[in-house]
């Protein structure tokens, strides 16, 4: 069977830490793969407060999540920190990606976690429609 697999660019804008709840652990005693899910909202929305937006004010429009991906690398316990980096990847008339890479931070040194890819589409909430991405939100996520 086929896996995916996440080219990660080579520069990260952003980078947040994120330390692993008791109520993010499952019955496997570990990070589960919905938790990380919530996990990358997380990274995501402090991403987007450094910029000056919101998922729901993104330079007047909102955005709602087409598609992820996660490759899941190694396993997240209890009281690990979690260092967490974004970057931008492609943008189109509608929408832009981001990649994130999330690193398990030990005494010794850092292991990498997971690294995922969140597809991000613009969205009117109001009219319930695909809008264009605005051109000041453009300018902010390549810098």
């Amino acid at each position: 069977m086929a896996r995916i697999k996440i080219e990660l660019p080579g520069n990260f804008l952003f980078t947040c830490e994120v330390p692993i709840r008791i109520t993010d652990i499952n019955y496997g005693g570990h990070v589960g793969n919905d938790t990380l899910l919530t996990i990358l909202h997380e990274v995501r929305m402090q991403f987007l407060h450094q910029l000056g937006y919101t998922e729901m004010n993104f330079s007047g429009c909102g955005m709602i999540m087409a598609d992820v991906a996660i490759e899941f690398k190694h396993e997240l316990f209890y009281g690990d920190r979690v260092i967490a980096s974004v970057a931008a990847g492609e943008i189109s008339r509608i929408g832009f990606d981001l990649y994130y890479k999330l690193e398990k931070e030990t005494a010794a040194e850092r292991k990498l976690a997971a690294v995922a890819r969140t597809g991000m589409i613009c969205f009117d909430y109001k009219k319930r429609k695909i809008v264009s991405i605005p051109a000041e939100a453009k300018t902010r996520l390549r810098n």
